[in-house]
């Protein structure tokens, strides 16, 4: 009996030794992880990475004249100015002239201080040819140069797109 009462009491004292390490590892403040969709490869958004894809790289290739439509925060007005400094695609102002139209959005969230930007290229027949997704912080910089900052991001993808397809 004695025996019994004593394993018993072991039992309990290493338990409640145990107990008390894992409740002094939670007290212990801890940097939360981010959930993830597996090992990160590559570099972090801020730094460039492949935040766009192309649908159908023979339909790009062919684009030559560009119709853009308006969107939020003067997204439109500064991919305008950009892909114009760039010349590889003739800015028109009707739709009907053009081979393809790039819309979008520009989402500005005051309380995260992101701009959110979604971005698509289509062809005349509306079937997606190449997108983009930005998200870039703001404040600091102004919401005025995060956007600036995507068009830019935006434009030197496509760039990028471009100079791929003409490789192959």
């Amino acid at each position: 009996m004695k025996r019994a009462v004593w394993c018993v009491a072991m039992c309990l004292l290493v338990g409640l030794s145990a107990w008390s390490q894992d409740t002094q590892k939670t007290d212990q403040p801890q940097q939360a992880e981010r959930p993830t969709l597996g090992p990160r490869n590559g570099p972090a958004v801020e730094a460039g990475a492949r935040t766009y894809a192309t649908t159908d790289m023979r339909r790009l290739m062919r684009i030559r004249s560009l119709y853009i439509e308006r969107i939020d925060n003067s997204l439109s007005d500064k991919l305008l100015e950009a892909l114009g400094k760039w010349g590889r695609f003739k800015i028109v102002t009707n739709p009907k002239e053009a081979d393809a139209t790039l819309r979008g959005s520009c989402l500005d969230s005051r309380h995260t201080k992101h701009v959110h930007s979604e971005i698509y290229i289509s062809d005349r027949s509306g079937a997606s040819v190449w997108q983009d997704t930005i998200y870039r912080p703001f404040n600091p910089p102004s919401l005025d140069e995060a956007v600036t900052n995507t068009a830019q991001l935006v434009v030197g993808h496509l760039e990028e797109t471009l100079r791929a397809g003409e490789r192959k």
